[in-house]
């Protein structure tokens, strides 16, 4: 007998994993994934085996807070034993390609002294013979530039390496994705499906349409031993309907970190999505059940794991009409291109923007700001802030970007104008550059240089020069991490002292006296632009 179509629980986690281990941007390109495979993952995986205790004391530690430490039980370490031997096993080819990546790159520095790098062309390695070029900066210092679209044409790229763990969750904690594999548990089903299938679209087109699950699980190859693990994650529920808005103006939801849903009557653009899941919490929150059944422009301000959150766009991917990234650098192994990724995860509709480049829209546009520091002083060119044009208002995302350089903006405004509504980013600490960046350096940064180098956004003195200088009329803090949904990505806890906590303070304080609305947003916020 046939079931009733159902609709998928709005609590469904879904993991997307590389080799059990979150998919974050990086595990995507193969030359980054290769080093995060050999650098982070093998390494930290050598820690726990070695001292699991240790491991469990440094997660009780909030001054460890997302450091380099597996969140799992000492009584836990055979398994992880076991993901080990099998990353070594199956991941060779990838593990070899990190060592020659991190030899060569060394090598290089030795031999190539300003003069041709044509003769060096036959000592490439074979594993990167085809897939680089050698070039010079203008300081004659060499390095590697990848042929992007070739790796993913090449056995080092292999799909087969991502599944999605499913299960139901009913609070905010999991632990932090860049340190803790995801080892099977009781209550969570695991599919052997690659990014990029369209079966996925199914399933989460269920969040909102009724599907019939039996269908679904034999497009999802969903093992018959786990079909009724599969059925118990829909329901014959509705989810509530959403109520669009049609005013004259514009609409903006804040969702949490970066997060920001911006409507006008013809118009949704979905900024950096990274969501929650509808549970009961004591804090009040918008979750995808708050999304528009179309988002016609979802933009990615940057590479990092708090703004490009496959998790939350492999759910949304149904929905986006088009998809906006930074144009890229080129080749540098820590500037992977994010339209290649987004493309290999099966996003057709990809639109990169350059600096001051602007995208036409029904009624507006969108154009691509200079996005400044944040990376650690890395050539790191994947970055944009973004002026919206919408519902008679512009309104700019200025994520994590540093006013450094206030005569970049002051050259700015003069080509864009004065900014009705500012959202600015003020993480002013920041971890150091190594903390993400740390297994692309062929070889490991000095400390004092690590912490010298930080990936924070604005402090106080930054963000008022933004506010003067672009004369906005409303002044927002935003992508603080502070939403207890997001320490799974970002592990970040402030209290009142903390710095970044002080000066965004000293920035609300500022413009309200001044006559500029002004707050830190949390939770959720909607504010109506007449």
């Amino acid at each position: 007998m046939s079931t009733p179509p159902l609709y998928l629980r709005s609590n469904v986690v879904v993991e997307p994993l590389v080799d059990s281990w979150y998919a974050w941007a990086h595990l995507i390109p193969p030359h980054t994934a290769a080093r995060n495979i050999s650098e982070r993952h093998l390494r930290i995986m050598e820690s726990f085996i070695s001292n699991p205790e240790a491991h469990v004391a440094a997660v009780a530690d909030p001054k460890l807070r997302g450091g380099p430490f597996i969140d799992l039980p000492a009584s836990r370490a055979d398994e992880v034993r076991a993901l080990r031997d099998r990353t070594l096993q199956r991941r060779s080819r990838l593990v070899a390609f990190s060592q020659t990546i991190a030899a060569f790159s060394e090598l290089l520095q030795t031999q190539a002294g300003g003069f041709s790098l044509e003769p060096l062309y036959p000592s490439i390695p074979d594993p990167l013979q085809g897939y680089v070029e050698l070039v010079y900066d203008l300081n004659h210092s060499p390095s590697l530039r990848f042929f992007e679209p070739l790796l993913y044409r090449s056995p080092f790229y292999d799909p087969s390496m991502q599944t999605l763990a499913l299960l139901l969750i009913s609070g905010d904690d999991r632990p932090f994705v860049l340190s803790t594999p995801r080892l099977p548990s009781d209550g969570q089903l695991h599919l052997n499906v690659p990014f990029a299938s369209p079966a996925i679209d199914g399933l989460f087109r269920a969040k909102s349409t009724p599907i019939d699950v039996d269908s679904l699980a034999e497009s999802l190859s969903v093992p018959s031993s786990s079909l009724p693990a599969f059925h118990s994650l829909f329901t014959p529920d509705p989810p509530p309907p959403y109520q669009r808005y049609a005013g004259p103006g514009a609409r903006w939801r804040y969702f949490g970190h970066a997060c920001i849903l911006l409507e006008t009557a013809g118009l949704n653009f979905l900024l950096d999505p990274v969501l929650s899941y509808t549970y009961e919490s004591e804090i009040s929150r918008y979750t995808y059940q708050d999304l528009p059944e179309r988002i016609d422009y979802a933009l990615i301000t940057h590479n990092h794991q708090d703004h490009i959150l496959l998790e939350t766009l492999l759910q949304l991917r149904h929905k986006i009409g088009t998809i906006v990234v930074p144009r890229g650098g080129g080749g540098s192994l820590q500037d992977p291109s994010l339209k290649l990724t987004l493309q290999a995860c099966g996003f057709h509709n990809v639109v990169e923007i350059s600096d001051l480049e602007s995208i036409p829209t029904p009624g507006g546009s969108i154009t691509g700001i200079p996005f400044l520091g944040e990376h650690g002083d890395l050539d790191v060119r994947t970055k944009s802030v973004y002026l919206i044009r919408a519902g008679g208002h512009n309104l700019m995302f200025a994520a994590d970007s540093r006013n450094i350089s206030p005569c970049l903006y002051r050259h700015v405004q003069a080509e864009v104008g004065d900014i009705d509504v500012l959202f600015l980013g003020m993480e002013c600490d920041g971890a150091p550059a190594s903390w993400l960046y740390g297994p692309l350096f062929p070889k490991r940064i000095e400390r004092k240089m690590d912490q010298s180098r930080r990936l924070a956004g604005c402090n106080f003195n930054q963000a008022i020069g933004l506010v003067d200088q672009f004369h906005c009329k409303e002044v927002y803090v935003y992508a603080m991490g502070q939403e207890p949904w997001l320490n799974y990505v970002m592990s970040i806890k402030y209290t009142e002292q903390s710095n970044p906590i002080v000066q965004s303070n000293m920035l609300v304080n500022t413009c309200r006296q001044r006559g500029i609305p002004s707050e830190r947003l949390f939770g959720e916020r909607e504010i109506l632009l007449n």
